[in-house]
């Protein structure tokens, strides 16, 4: 059983409308990671501790783009709709958005590349983190990863990630990387 202490926060990946069925670049049953993540929301709220909620945050002219040689249709556009938290995800007002992949010319799978992630964290004393969201092969794995590197303790939220599988099999492949990498698979029912 792991305890939610004073040194944990909770990183929500990605839960925009266009990630979600109907969106621009739909996840397949990324709307089946909102309940599990609400009853983690739920849980480091009552203990006080810190949410961060990354986005991609694209401008029209993103790197990403089909139509700017990248590989993924126009998606979480600033300001636009699709860009927007889904509106069942209960994130606290005093959520820390992390805005990620905001700049034309660059790429930004993980929610620490060229964000204050790290220097938020460490500025609480956060030295372990539970990661779940969208999607489990792209920006959920480099967040895990990054935060790796950078030496957190990291969850793998399992119960809570959805994968976009654009080859068959990459979301497991993502997960045996990540509990290779060092990272811990958990369920709500493994918490305390």
């Amino acid at each position: 059983m792991v305890k939610v202490t004073y040194c944990d926060a909770l990183i929500v990946v990605d839960v925009q409308k266009d990630f979600l069925p109907g969106g621009a670049l739909p996840v397949p049953e990324g709307d089946k990671v909102i309940g599990p993540l609400n009853r983690y929301i739920e849980l480091f709220v009552s203990k006080g501790q810190p949410i961060f909620a990354t986005r991609d945050w694209h401008p029209e002219n993103h790197i990403s783009f089909k139509e700017n040689g990248g590989l993924w249709p126009k998606h979480c556009v600033q300001w636009s709709e699709g860009a927007c938290f889904a509106k069942e995800l209960n994130l606290p007002p005093d959520t820390f958005i992390i805005n990620k992949g905001d700049r034309p010319e660059l790429e930004a799978y993980s929610g620490f590349q060229g964000t204050l992630l790290d220097t938020l964290l460490r500025e609480r004393g956060i030295k372990r983190v539970f990661i779940g969201g969208l999607a489990t092969d792209y920006c959920v794995k480099n967040t895990v990863l990054g935060a790796l590197n950078l030496g957190y303790v990291v969850f793998f939220l399992e119960d809570a990630s959805r994968g976009v599988d654009v080859t068959l099999g990459d979301s497991k492949r993502a997960k045996e990387e990540m509990l290779e990498k060092g990272a811990i698979a958990l369920k709500f029912e493994d918490l305390k």
